[in-house]
Protein backbone atom coordinates (compact mmCIF):
# COMPACT_ATOMS: atom_id res chain seq x y z
CA UNK A 1 0.00 0.00 0.00
CA UNK A 2 1.33 3.82 -0.70
CA UNK A 3 1.74 6.17 1.68
CA UNK A 4 -0.73 8.20 0.15
CA UNK A 5 -3.23 5.44 0.20
CA UNK A 6 -2.77 4.50 4.10
CA UNK A 7 -2.98 8.33 5.06
CA UNK A 8 -6.18 8.64 3.14
CA UNK A 9 -7.63 5.09 4.67
CA UNK A 10 -6.10 6.29 8.18
CA UNK A 11 -7.87 9.58 7.63
CA UNK A 12 -11.54 7.95 6.81
CA UNK A 13 -10.87 5.57 10.13
CA UNK A 14 -10.65 8.58 11.93
CA UNK A 15 -13.63 10.06 10.79
CA UNK A 16 -15.25 7.15 11.34
CA UNK A 17 -14.14 7.06 14.90
CA UNK A 18 -14.88 10.41 15.46
CA UNK A 19 -18.31 10.06 14.25
CA UNK A 20 -19.15 7.16 16.25
CA UNK A 21 -17.94 8.95 19.28
CA UNK A 22 -19.73 11.94 18.97
CA UNK A 23 -21.98 12.17 22.22
CA UNK A 24 -26.00 11.70 21.74
CA UNK A 25 -27.69 14.31 22.31
CA UNK A 26 -30.75 13.98 24.72
CA UNK A 27 -32.72 16.79 26.48
CA UNK A 28 -30.89 16.18 29.51
CA UNK A 29 -27.77 17.15 27.22
CA UNK A 30 -29.29 20.31 26.32
CA UNK A 31 -30.82 21.53 29.53
CA UNK A 32 -27.30 20.66 31.44
CA UNK A 33 -25.32 22.82 28.52
CA UNK A 34 -27.38 25.54 28.58
CA UNK A 35 -27.37 26.00 32.13
CA UNK A 36 -23.70 25.24 32.46
CA UNK A 37 -23.16 28.33 29.31
CA UNK A 38 -25.19 30.69 31.92
CA UNK A 39 -23.49 29.71 35.08
CA UNK A 40 -20.02 30.67 33.16
CA UNK A 41 -21.22 33.23 30.96
CA UNK A 42 -23.19 34.63 33.47
CA UNK A 43 -25.77 35.61 30.67
CA UNK A 44 -28.22 33.55 28.15
CA UNK A 45 -26.53 32.32 24.89
CA UNK A 46 -27.70 35.21 22.10
CA UNK A 47 -28.47 32.77 19.79
CA UNK A 48 -29.13 28.87 19.42
CA UNK A 49 -27.17 29.08 16.34
CA UNK A 50 -24.49 29.59 18.39
CA UNK A 51 -24.82 27.93 21.26
CA UNK A 52 -25.41 24.34 19.21
CA UNK A 53 -22.31 25.37 17.50
CA UNK A 54 -19.96 25.26 20.62
CA UNK A 55 -21.81 22.38 22.25
CA UNK A 56 -21.28 19.99 19.32
CA UNK A 57 -24.81 19.91 18.07
CA UNK A 58 -27.11 21.16 15.53
CA UNK A 59 -30.15 23.50 15.66
CA UNK A 60 -32.42 20.53 14.64
CA UNK A 61 -30.96 18.22 17.32
CA UNK A 62 -31.93 21.51 20.01
CA UNK A 63 -35.31 21.84 18.13
CA UNK A 64 -36.20 18.69 18.66
CA UNK A 65 -36.45 18.83 21.99
CA UNK A 66 -36.94 22.77 22.43
CA UNK A 67 -38.39 25.67 20.63
CA UNK A 68 -36.35 27.84 21.84
CA UNK A 69 -34.68 28.85 25.24
CA UNK A 70 -37.58 30.94 26.62
CA UNK A 71 -38.79 26.91 26.39
CA UNK A 72 -36.18 25.32 27.45
CA UNK A 73 -35.83 27.58 30.98
CA UNK A 74 -39.31 26.39 31.66
CA UNK A 75 -38.57 23.05 31.48
CA UNK A 76 -35.68 23.19 33.79
CA UNK A 77 -37.99 23.65 36.20
CA UNK A 78 -40.32 21.31 35.32
CA UNK A 79 -37.37 18.87 35.55
CA UNK A 80 -36.94 19.65 38.94
CA UNK A 81 -40.57 18.96 39.81
CA UNK A 82 -40.70 15.92 37.93
CA UNK A 83 -36.73 14.39 39.69
CA UNK A 84 -38.23 15.29 43.22
CA UNK A 85 -41.29 13.66 42.47
CA UNK A 86 -39.58 10.43 41.54
CA UNK A 87 -37.45 10.66 44.70
CA UNK A 88 -40.32 11.14 46.48
CA UNK A 89 -41.95 8.20 45.46
CA UNK A 90 -38.56 6.06 45.93
CA UNK A 91 -39.00 6.38 49.63
CA UNK A 92 -40.58 3.00 50.33
CA UNK A 93 -42.29 5.08 53.48
CA UNK A 94 -44.36 7.39 50.37
CA UNK A 95 -47.10 5.74 49.65
CA UNK A 96 -48.35 4.80 52.73
CA UNK A 97 -47.90 8.80 53.91
CA UNK A 98 -50.54 10.58 55.09
CA UNK A 99 -51.25 13.59 52.45
CA UNK A 100 -49.60 16.57 54.38
CA UNK A 101 -46.57 13.94 55.20
CA UNK A 102 -46.60 13.78 51.69
CA UNK A 103 -46.38 17.50 50.65
CA UNK A 104 -43.46 17.82 52.84
CA UNK A 105 -41.44 15.13 51.47
CA UNK A 106 -42.37 17.17 48.43
CA UNK A 107 -40.83 20.35 49.39
CA UNK A 108 -37.94 18.92 51.18
CA UNK A 109 -37.23 17.32 48.14
CA UNK A 110 -37.58 19.90 45.35
CA UNK A 111 -35.67 22.65 47.97
CA UNK A 112 -32.55 19.89 47.99
CA UNK A 113 -32.88 19.93 44.08
CA UNK A 114 -32.81 23.80 43.82
CA UNK A 115 -30.14 24.19 46.61
CA UNK A 116 -27.71 21.64 44.23
CA UNK A 117 -28.27 24.11 41.53
CA UNK A 118 -28.83 27.12 43.57
CA UNK A 119 -26.21 29.40 41.68
CA UNK A 120 -28.17 28.91 38.23
CA UNK A 121 -31.39 29.34 40.33
CA UNK A 122 -30.36 32.57 41.80
CA UNK A 123 -29.13 33.69 38.39
CA UNK A 124 -32.33 32.94 36.37
CA UNK A 125 -34.86 34.22 39.35
CA UNK A 126 -32.76 37.80 39.25
CA UNK A 127 -32.06 37.90 35.44
CA UNK A 128 -34.47 40.67 34.82
CA UNK A 129 -35.14 43.65 36.74
CA UNK A 130 -38.64 43.54 36.29
CA UNK A 131 -39.69 40.51 38.92
CA UNK A 132 -42.92 39.55 36.03
CA UNK A 133 -40.48 38.46 33.35
CA UNK A 134 -38.34 36.43 35.83
CA UNK A 135 -41.37 34.55 37.14
CA UNK A 136 -42.49 33.44 33.55
CA UNK A 137 -40.41 30.65 32.98
CA UNK A 138 -42.25 29.30 36.68
CA UNK A 139 -45.92 28.87 34.67
CA UNK A 140 -45.19 24.74 33.97
CA UNK A 141 -43.76 24.02 37.68
CA UNK A 142 -47.35 26.42 38.56
CA UNK A 143 -49.20 23.96 36.90
CA UNK A 144 -47.34 21.11 38.28
CA UNK A 145 -47.64 22.31 41.70
CA UNK A 146 -51.24 23.12 41.45
CA UNK A 147 -51.57 19.32 40.08
CA UNK A 148 -50.30 17.45 43.19
CA UNK A 149 -52.03 19.27 45.43
CA UNK A 150 -54.67 19.37 44.00
CA UNK A 151 -55.08 15.34 44.34
CA UNK A 152 -54.12 15.58 47.44
CA UNK A 153 -56.70 17.75 48.40
CA UNK A 154 -59.39 15.55 46.49
CA UNK A 155 -57.98 12.79 48.51
CA UNK A 156 -58.91 14.28 51.69
CA UNK A 157 -62.39 15.36 50.24
CA UNK A 158 -63.44 11.99 49.42
CA UNK A 159 -62.65 11.09 52.89
CA UNK A 160 -65.60 13.24 53.58
CA UNK A 161 -68.97 12.50 54.39
CA UNK A 162 -70.99 15.88 53.71
CA UNK A 163 -70.81 17.59 50.50
CA UNK A 164 -70.71 20.61 52.34
CA UNK A 165 -67.72 19.77 54.16
CA UNK A 166 -65.55 19.39 50.65
CA UNK A 167 -63.19 22.26 50.50
CA UNK A 168 -62.79 23.48 46.60
CA UNK A 169 -59.82 21.87 45.13
CA UNK A 170 -58.68 25.39 42.70
CA UNK A 171 -58.52 27.39 46.08
CA UNK A 172 -56.62 25.23 47.96
CA UNK A 173 -54.31 24.19 45.08
CA UNK A 174 -53.62 28.00 44.13
CA UNK A 175 -52.95 28.29 48.16
CA UNK A 176 -50.01 25.56 47.67
CA UNK A 177 -48.89 27.36 44.90
CA UNK A 178 -48.68 30.89 46.65
CA UNK A 179 -47.07 28.81 49.42
CA UNK A 180 -43.99 27.51 47.03
CA UNK A 181 -43.58 31.06 46.35
CA UNK A 182 -43.48 31.88 49.72
CA UNK A 183 -40.92 29.21 50.54
CA UNK A 184 -39.06 30.08 46.77
CA UNK A 185 -38.43 33.81 48.15
CA UNK A 186 -37.40 32.98 51.86
CA UNK A 187 -34.99 30.15 50.62
CA UNK A 188 -33.67 32.87 48.28
CA UNK A 189 -32.74 35.44 50.84
CA UNK A 190 -31.96 32.23 53.41
CA UNK A 191 -28.07 32.69 54.74
CA UNK A 192 -28.49 29.91 57.10
CA UNK A 193 -26.41 27.29 57.59
CA UNK A 194 -27.58 24.19 54.96
CA UNK A 195 -30.30 26.67 54.59
CA UNK A 196 -31.78 25.14 57.92
CA UNK A 197 -34.50 27.93 58.33
CA UNK A 198 -35.82 27.22 54.81
CA UNK A 199 -36.99 23.80 56.54
CA UNK A 200 -38.34 25.17 59.57
CA UNK A 201 -40.70 27.52 57.17
CA UNK A 202 -41.40 24.40 54.91
CA UNK A 203 -42.52 22.73 58.37
CA UNK A 204 -44.92 25.28 59.56
CA UNK A 205 -46.29 26.53 55.46
CA UNK A 206 -47.47 22.68 55.02
CA UNK A 207 -48.43 22.55 58.18
CA UNK A 208 -50.72 25.89 57.56
CA UNK A 209 -52.20 24.35 54.32
CA UNK A 210 -53.56 21.45 56.13
CA UNK A 211 -54.91 23.34 59.27
CA UNK A 212 -56.72 25.64 57.39
CA UNK A 213 -58.28 22.84 55.16
CA UNK A 214 -58.83 20.50 58.33
CA UNK A 215 -59.95 23.08 60.93
CA UNK A 216 -63.06 24.26 59.01
CA UNK A 217 -65.85 25.83 61.91
CA UNK A 218 -68.41 24.78 59.77
CA UNK A 219 -67.39 20.74 59.98
CA UNK A 220 -67.27 21.99 64.24
CA UNK A 221 -70.80 23.17 64.10
CA UNK A 222 -71.61 20.24 61.97
CA UNK A 223 -70.70 17.83 64.66
CA UNK A 224 -72.03 19.72 67.62
CA UNK A 225 -74.97 19.36 66.43
CA UNK A 226 -75.15 15.57 65.57
CA UNK A 227 -74.09 15.83 69.42
CA UNK A 228 -77.08 17.53 70.66
CA UNK A 229 -79.12 15.55 68.57
CA UNK A 230 -78.12 11.98 70.19
CA UNK A 231 -78.76 13.25 73.47
CA UNK A 232 -82.17 14.68 72.71
CA UNK A 233 -82.84 11.11 71.19
CA UNK A 234 -81.44 9.37 73.75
Amino acid sequence: MSAKKATTTAKKTTTKKAASKKKEITRDVIISAYMDYVLENERTPKSVYKFAKEHGMTESEFYKFFGSFEGLQKDIWTTFFDHSMKLAHKNPEYPHSSNQEKMLTFFYTFFEMLTANRSYVLFSLKEHNDMMKNMVQLKGLRKHVKEFAGELIQDKNDEKSFKILKQPVSVFSEGAWLQTLFILKYWMEDNSPSFEKTDVVIEKSVRAIFDVFETTPLESVLDFGKFLWKEKMN
